[in-house]
């Protein structure tokens, strides 16, 4: 292995056995272990989160099994590049197709491959750190078999910065003493690659004699990466400050909290999710724009994922908190739901009741309903509540309403009624 190549690379392991942590699927006797000891490995998903070994076992399989191994990445490949392929595998035998990021390839992208899995032109291992369920077609996955790979607990990890320190051709010619291993297993985060990654640039930093503590491995993480814990506090720390400061109505500060995201592998659809939330919530119907907005960046980032999105989601945050604010409906159905929670299932007027049968009107279901359309300005002042909740106000309008002349109108109609 090439000494100037990164950490997590020097050390990927080349046999199940040297494989940290997935014992359920490659420990002795798990299902697919024996696979691959009798040569018969069926087209698989590998769904699990990131630096967990998906790749790796796709390699062990190659090497295991002794057949060609082609690699493509969804972020960079595309129909063409997988039809290369099966051309290819058709004038071989038991080719395998490793494809990184499977979920990112769009319905037609995964419909190419049907036909030579279900042929068996190709075995298809694919991986995605997204529930296959949703990101990989139905058509697909009834050809596949899907395996789910766990984050690395703390025993696996503490014990590969043991083997890479002791292993690493390297690592092992300094002299390191790792005393605390709190910190780097934490940003970590499950992530064998993170994890490896993190002890070298720390080795890097600390000079010939290494001593590796929580507080150096803070403080150099600090320093050179932008740490981001998807689990942990900061996750939600941060996420926090994004949607304050879009609330705020400060766009530059939403851009870098989105960054601070981006930077740490956060879920794309995580992010969309919560600006979809704001724009109901925090905008409203002060821009009804803002929801349409929101709802298209989150399928337009749902078909584009990383790196691309990043442009959609700061689009899209920018305009959120450029724009006009309103919580009304947040406030609005929040005073409702107390309302139902305090008087509980309040019966429905008779008068807006439906009256489909005889019976029912004769029980004056319906009756003394005012068509709202036979009423200048289309509006009659009946009461829609129940008795007991007559004249609540759920709905202000409120000061930031962009629309004047939406609130001019509510007012002309609702004066008498609420003394707006």
């Amino acid at each position: 292995m090439n000494k100037t190549a990164p950490l997590a690379e020097r050390l990927r392991p080349s046999t199940l056995d040297e494989l940290a942590g997935q014992q359920h699927l490659t420990g002795i006797g798990s299902i697919l272990r024996t696979a691959i000891e009798n040569g018969k490995v069926p087209s698989i998903i590998l769904w699990g989160p990131p630096g967990v070994g998906k790749t790796t076992i796709a390699n062990i399989i190659a090497n295991s099994l002794q057949v060609p191994y082609y690699q493509l990445s969804a972020i960079s490949s595309g129909v063409k590049e997988v039809r290369e392929v099966i051309d290819i595998a058709k004038k071989q035998q038991h080719v395998i197709l490793f494809i990184d990021e499977i979920h990112r390839f769009n319905k037609g992208q995964q419909d190419a491959l049907l036909g030579a899995v279900e042929k068996g032109i190709i075995t298809l291992i694919g991986a995605t750190t997204e529930n296959p369920s949703f990101e990989v077609n139905s058509a697909l996955l009834s050809r596949t078999q899907v395996y789910i790979l766990k984050a690395l607990d703390e025993k696996d990890l503490v014990k590969l910065l043991h083997h890479a320190i002791q292993n690493d051709e390297v690592l092992k010619t300094k002299n390191i003493s790792l005393q605390e291993t709190h910190a780097i297993i934490n940003i970590s985060g499950g992530d064998a690659r993170k994890l490896l990654n993190l002890l070298e640039l720390v080795c890097d930093s600390l000079g010939d004699n290494i001593v590796i503590t929580d507080k150096a491995v803070m403080e150099i993480a600090q320093q050179r990466i932008a740490v981001y814990d998807k689990k942990g506090e900061q996750h939600y720390d941060i996420i926090s400050a994004f949607i304050k400061s879009i609330r705020g109505s400060d766009p530059n500060a939403a851009v870098y909290w989105l960054a601070r995201m981006i930077e740490g592998g956060e879920d794309v659809k995580f992010i969309a999710r919560r600006l979809l939330i704001l724009a109901s919530e925090d905008i409203g119907n002060a821009n009804p724009n803002a929801l349409l907005l929101a709802n298209a960046t989150f399928d337009a980032v749902n078909k584009i994922g990383w790196p691309e999105s990043q442009l959609i989601l700061s689009q899209c945050a920018i305009y959120l908190a450029s724009s006009a604010k309103s919580n009304t409906a947040t406030s609005a159905i929040g005073a409702a739901m107390n309302v139902v929670k305090e008087y509980g299932n309040l019966s429905v007027p008779l008068h807006i009741r439906n009256a489909p049968t005889k019976l029912m009107k004769k029980e004056g279901f319906g009756k003394g309903y005012e068509y709202s359309h036979n009423y200048q300005n289309n509006f009659s002042p009946q009461e829609y509540l129940p008795e007991e909740i007559k004249g609540t106000t759920f709905f202000n309008p409120g000061k930031n309403l962009r629309e004047e002349e939406l609130r001019k109108f509510l007012k002309m109609l609702w004066k008498d009624k609420y003394n707006y």
